[in-house]
This record gives C-alpha cells, structure tokens and sequence, in this order.
C-alpha cells in the first residue's frame, strides 16, 4: 500500500461516520463478556502471529472455514479445491478492544484487493474473507468496507468476503502458535517478521 494511501486509510478509520465511540458502546452493548470472530488475511501463520499481540485479544486459533469439506486437513487445503480459507479465530474481550478495532488492524495488515492472493502466497485458501458471528458483525464489516472502497484508500476494489461462519475447523497443532515457536523459519524470518514489524509501530498503543 502506498504512503498515500496508508494516510487516507487512516483518516478515514478515525473519522469515520458511524464513530469508533458509537461503535465501542454497540460493541459492549451487545456481547457478552468475550467476542469471536473469525478472519482470513492470507497465511494463518500471518493473521496469527499479529493478533496474539493486541491488548484485549483472549485467544488466537489457527484453522479452515468457508469450503465444502469436512474435517480437512493441510494438504488438502493446499491443493485449492476444498474451497476453505486459512483462517485464525480470534477471542477477544470487547470492554478492552472492540469488534470495530479488530477490524481496523485486519484492513491495515493485509491487502484485501487481491483476489486469492498475498504476496508470494496464491490460491483460493488465501483470500481475503470476514467470517461474521452474528448481524451486528455483519453490519459493522459491510459498513467499513463500503466506507473503505468510497475512500480511495486503494487504487482497486476490496475483494474482502463477508460470509457468515458455518462451521470452523482447527487447524493441525503444528500451525498453532506458528510463529513463536518457528520464528527462525526462513518464511517467518523474511513475511512474518517485517509484517509484525510494520504491525508494532502503526498499533503500539495497542500491544499487550
């Protein structure tokens, strides 16, 4: 994304019309004491190691949702024909960081204008998707990314799907908690690292 576009991204996450106060108080309002959503941005090992780093964040699941086959496992998410997205499921406590928070560190840590694709990383088990939990996440999602595509803050079109969570299914325990415990891997070392990187400075006040 380029520094243009960051900055109108970003004042338009702040000055948004539906506030980030109205959304705070609809966001404890309507939840109870712990939130899930669940949120594909490319690489689980990605969207993983970003969330578990934010201040109100309970739980961080790597997984599948969104295909047509039960139960499956790694490889047959890599050949691209299940139709599932890696996902991470994200628990979070919405009296500390809310619903609409979430989302603004999911717009500004992936490109969600690539149809199936992150970087080096391409197939259908990649795309950009918004597994929502109920309407009000629903509603809350379709409002971001309609104000976003208004906003000019990419050249092209969100692909982002907005889909409601059918079943979630957990992903091998190799994947979980990928990054703190790989974080030597030449994958983490040169996609992860400087994703978390640009992460920490934009969202410091944000980190646990």
């Amino acid at each position: 994304m380029k520094v243009f576009s960051l900055f109108i991204l970003t004042l338009f996450l702040s000055n948004c019309s539906m506030s980030q106060e109205k959304m705070k108080q609809a966001d404890q309002m309507n939840s109870d004491k712990y939130e899930t959503v669940t949120l594909g941005a490319g690489c689980f090992w990605c969207i993983e190691a970003v969330f578990q780093e934010l201040k109100g964040v309970i739980s961080v699941t790597a997984g599948y949702a969104g295909g047509t086959v039960d139960n499956p496992t790694y490889k047959e998410i890599c050949s691209g024909n299940t139709r599932h997205v890696e996902v991470a499921q994200i628990v979070f406590d919405p009296s500390i960081i809310t619903f609409s928070e979430i989302l603004e560190v999911f717009w500004k840590t992936h490109d969600p204008t690539t149809l199936n694709r992150q970087g080096n990383d391409v197939g259908t088990q990649y795309r950009s998707a918004i597994f929502y939990h109920n309407d009000r996440q629903k509603e809350i999602a379709a409002h971001y990314k309609q104000e976003l595509d208004a906003s000019g803050a990419w050249d092209n079109p969100i692909v982002t799907e907005i889909i409601p969570l059918v079943k979630f299914y957990k992903a091998e325990n190799y994947h979980q908690d990928y990054y703190k415990n790989n974080s030597e891997q030449s994958y983490c070392r040169y996609v992860i690292q400087p994703k978390l990187e640009k992460f920490r400075k934009v969202f410091k006040d944000k980190l646990k």
